[in-house]
């Protein structure tokens, strides 16, 4: 049997969601043939996991200088890209013009120049690109898109949501390289990218117009200061610092196997550090944003994002003709630990209540009724493991809620995000034109790849 041959650039924690399973659980069908990272320790510590934890053998490592002689050597027929955002772009339009398919962890890329460069690398190779939207895949979001195809609150004129990221999954972004500008395109790119892509699918359309505003308010040096925390901004990051223990945002990278061998023994190869403070100076996104979105279809979507709340999770309200549905979800927070599925875990707060998912439906001049549904305490909602099947598992029949990002609707995701930084930088609302072209007769998303 004639196994298809996949390739990993970026071996950091999420890596290890895609890897495992294609391995063990779909091994019989595809192959991993090679990894590539900046940092020979991450993959030695990948292979590693791979004979030891995951019965398999370990794979040929390629520096980050070498991906063009893994494309050559290994021959992949796809390449999955979970490096640092900004650089996406590169090692997929490479990949493509190489003869690989593609499989880019989400956002697709960071700006509008580097999102052209896909698009263009695509039309001229003619390889696909998939981009690996968890969010569709998880039942509680899909059972939102089957009510509102199913027309029973009519046809849906406005969409709000509220996202909250709480001070552990939320203060982790401003640990990381994530807290600057250049390296992931603001949390409007990075983070937000999910919940635009939940909109756009779930509506069925296409952004047209952005308008936003957003602030650093509560990380950072002087926030800290001008709250009176300043004895929290005295070390440049929390690992080996007997003064941070009493910090509430302590992180400990001595605490597990994994961030031992990914991040502390990578920073010498790397110059990555995982546990920078969060009041820090240099930090260059806002922890706190608010846009208004207008669709092709004349729908709007306001939106909220808030990176320092007690509590984690989401409201969403979609507002029909025939009625209202409201989908709440608060099931606790998380953190990127660099785990197998089996070790994944959601995170209680002492005294924290996680309320969990419901969707709940409003007619007009009828009594509401709460949507039933199972409880699923699993990664990113339980969607992984359905997404992973896709990946990997044996060809299905086409999906009939068009879970399957490609990448123009994965343009279609980040171009929000990068209008509103674009938004906020110069004060007025931006046109999705302006960041790229998304098929300008057409009006729903299902009518781009």
């Amino acid at each position: 049997m004639v196994k298809k041959r996949h390739a990993f650039v970026g071996t950091g924690g999420r890596a290890l969601s895609f890897i495992e399973p294609l391995v063990t659980t779909y091994g019989e069908h595809n192959a991993l043939v090679g990894i590539c990272d900046l940092s020979p320790a991450r993959m030695a510590y990948y292979n590693e996991l791979l004979v030891r934890d995951m019965a398999y053998h370990a794979v040929p490592a390629y520096t980050a200088d070498r991906f063009d002689d893994m494309l050559r050597e290994q021959k992949p027929d796809e390449v999955f890209v979970c490096t640092k955002d900004a650089t996406h772009h590169e090692y997929i339009v490479r990949a493509l013009h190489a003869g690989c398919d593609v499989v880019t962890e989400k956002p697709m890329t960071t700006d509008a120049a580097k999102c052209r460069a896909i698009m263009e690398a695509v039309e001229a190779t003619g390889k696909r690109v998939r981009v690996a939207f968890n969010y569709r895949w998880a039942p509680f979001r899909t059972k939102v898109k089957e009510l509102i195809a199913s027309g029973v609150v009519g046809k849906i004129h406005s969409v709000n949501l509220e996202y909250l990221l709480d001070t552990n999954h939320g203060a982790d972004y401003f640990r990381r390289w994530h807290a600057q500008i250049e390296n992931s395109g603001t949390l409007l790119v990075h983070k937000s990218t999910h919940h635009f892509d939940l909109v756009n699918w779930w509506l069925d359309a296409i952004p047209e117009q952005v308008f936003a505003y957003g602030d650093l308010v509560f990380y950072g040096k002087d926030n800290a200061i001008k709250r009176g925390d300043e004895k929290l901004t005295r070390y440049p990051r929390y690992t080996g610092v007997p003064e941070a223990k009493d910090d509430p945002f302590f992180l400990d990278l001595t605490e597990s196997e994994s961030f031992r061998k990914l991040y502390l023994a990578g920073e010498a190869d790397s110059g990555y550090v995982r546990d920078q403070n969060v009041f820090r100076d240099g930090i260059t996104i806002p922890d706190q944003m608010s846009l208004n979105v207008r669709y092709r279809t004349g729908q709007l979507l306001t939106y909220s994002l808030v990176c320092y709340s007690p509590r984690e999770g989401m409201r969403v309200t979609f507002n029909g003709d025939r009625g209202r549905i409201e989908y709440h979800e608060f099931i606790g927070t998380h953190m990127n630990r660099a785990v197998s599925a089996k070790e994944w875990k959601i995170e209680e707060k002492p005294g924290a209540e996680a309320e969990g998912e419901w969707i709940r439906v409003f007619p007009h001049f009828n009594s509401s009724y709460e949507v039933p549904m199972p409880e699923i305490r699993a990664a990113h909602g339980g969607a992984d493991e359905i997404l992973n099947a896709h990946f990997y598992g044996e060809a299905q029949a086409p999906d009939v809620w068009g879970r399957t990002a490609g990448h123009e609707q994965g343009a279609a995701s980040i171009s929000i995000g990068i209008a509103a930084v674009m938004s906020m930088q110069a004060n007025r609302p931006v046109n999705i034109s302006e960041v790229v072209s998304l098929k300008p007769s057409a009006t729903w998303l299902a009518e781009l790849v």
